[in-house]
C-alpha cells in the first residue's frame, strides 16, 4: 500500500508567504517530452497522471530534433539489414537482444505515431525508386537503405505537437508547467521500511514553493545531460538533474559515458546550440575544409554517410590539425527548390545569421547529442 509522503512547507513566514500543496496521482511523470507524453498516451484512462515540465512544455529536446526516425517501413529494406547497420555502428558494444526488439517493433511504433496525427513528409517517388511506402524515406550516416521517416526537417517538433494535442485532450492527463523536480520520495528515506519511490518533491517555479505530489508509480523521462559540453544540440534544462535524483534514490547508473556526439551544429557565436541536420549528408552534402577540399574519403569509405561517431571524430581531428575553428558542410550544388523543400528550417535559420545555404558552405561543429 502507499503511504503518503509528509507534506514539505517551506521556511517562508509573514503575511504573504504560502504554504506548500500535497498532490496525489496514480502516476507522475517527470518529462514531457516524446517519452513521457507517449507513456501517458499509452497508459489506461482510468488511471490520474500528472505530466512534469521544469519549463514550458516544449523546453525538452524533443522539439528540437530535426531529422527523422529510423524504421523498417518499405518493401527494399529487411529487419536484418537494420539490426546489422546498428550493429556496425555500434562498434561492437551494442546489446543484440535490445537492437533486434527495438528494430522488430520499428514500424509498429512509426504506425502508432502516424495514427496519432504526426504529419510526416508525404514520398515523392520522384526523389526516390525505392518506394514501397507512401511517407518520403531520407538516408542518414551509418544506413544502408532509406529508412529515415520524416516532416520535412522539423520531425521533434512535429511529433511533439502532435502528442501534446492528444494528451491535452485526454482528461485524466494533467500537463503542469514550470515545475522542477528537485528529489524521489522514497520510503528509506522517511524512515519506513521499504525501498518504494512515492513520488517527488517539486519546485513550482511560478510561486516559488516546493510542492509535494505523491504517485504510485513515478516515472523519470527527464533527458540526457548533454548541456554540460560547450557544443551541444541539447536545451538549457538537459542537465542530467533526473539521473542524479535516480542515483541519489539508490537506482543503478550505467553506461554514463556513452554521450551521443552529432557531427554538425552550426558554428556561429550568436547561434545557440542550432543543429544541422545529419539528413543533408544523406541527400547529398559534402564536407569540406576551410580551402574547399573535401576530407571525408580520407577517414572511412563511406564518406559523409559514415556513422555519427566516425564523422564527428573525423572533423575533431581536422580541427585540431589544422587549428581551425570549424569546418564546413555544403549542399550548395544542390537545386536551390530542393534544398527550400527539404530543410526550410535549416535554410531560414542560417539565413538569420548572413548565410545562404543555397550558395553558401555552412560552418559546422561536433556537438553533444541527446542521450
Amino acid at each position: 500500500m502507499c503511504r503518503y509522503p509528509h507534506t514539505y512547507t517551506s521556511g517562508r513566514q509573514g503575511q504573504n508567504a504560502q504554504m506548500s500543496q500535497h498532490f496525489q496521482h496514480d502516476v507522475l511523470v517527470i518529462g514531457s517530452g516524446a517519452a513521457g507524453l507517449s507513456l501517458a498516451l499509452t497508459l489506461p484512462g482510468h488511471l490520474r497522471i500528472a505530466v512534469l515540465s521544469k519549463g514550458d512544455l516544449a523546453n525538452g529536446s524533443t522539439f528540437w530534433a530535426q531529422g527523422g526516425v529510423a524504421a523498417v517501413l518499405d518493401d527494399s529494406d529487411t529487419v536484418q539489414s537494420h539490426v546489422e547497420d546498428t550493429l556496425n555502428a555500434g562498434g561492437g558494444l551494442c546489446h543484440e537482444d535490445a537492437v533486434r526488439f527495438t528494430v522488430e517493433h520499428s514500424r509498429e511504433a512509426i504506425q502508432w505515431l502516424i495514427d496519432q496525427g504526426v504529419p510526416f513528409t508525404r514520398g515523392d517517388h520522384g526523389d526516390t525508386d525505392e518506394s514501397g511506402f507512401e511517407f518520403h524515406l531520407t538516408r542518414e550516416g551509418g544506413h544502408s537503405h532509406r529508412r529515415i521517416i520524416h516532416a520535412a526537417d522539423a520531425t521533434g517538433a512535429a511529433i511533439f505537437r502532435t502528442l501534446l494535442e492528444q494528451a491535452s485532450k485526454r482528461p485524466n492527463i494533467e500537463l503542469l508547467e514550470q515545475r522542477a523536480a528537485i528529489d524521489l520520495i522514497t520510503e528509506r528515506r522517511l524512515g519506513l521500511d521499504g525501498q518504494r519511490c512515492l513520488g517527488a518533491y517539486v519546485l513550482n517555479l511560478s510561486s516559488g514553493e516546493v510542492d509535494t505530489y505523491g504517485a504510485r508509480f513515478t516515472i523519470l523521462a527527464s533527458g540526457g545531460a548533454a548541456k554540460v559540453y560547450l557544443y551541444t544540440s541539447n536545451p538549457d534544462g538537459a542537465c542530467g538533474d533526473g539521473i542524479a535524483m535516480a542515483w541519489r534514490s539508490g537506482c543503478r547508473v550505467a553506461n554514463l559515458e556513452f554521450n551521443q556526439f552529432h557531427p554538425t551544429c552550426l558554428y556561429h557565436p550568436q547561434a545557440k546550440s542550432f543543429l544541422i541536420t545529419e539528413a543533408l549528408r544523406g541527400e547529398g552534402a559534402y564536407l569540406k575544409l576551410p580551402n574547399g577540399e573535401r576530407f571525408m574519403p580520407r577517414f572511412d569509405e563511406r564518406a559523409e554517410l559514415a556513422p555519427r561517431d566516425i564523422v564527428a571524430r573525423a572533423i575533431d581531428h581536422e580541427m585540431k590539425r589544422l587549428g581551425i575553428d570549424c569546418v564546413f558542410l555544403d549542399i550548395s550544388h544542390k537545386p536551390e527548390a530542393f534544398i527550400k523543400t527539404h530543410f526550410p528550417t535549416v535554410y531560414e535559420r542560417c539565413l538569420e545569421f548572413s548565410i545562404d545555404i543555397t550558395r553558401q558552405p555552412i560552418p559546422v561543429v561536433p556537438a553533444a547529442h541527446y542521450t
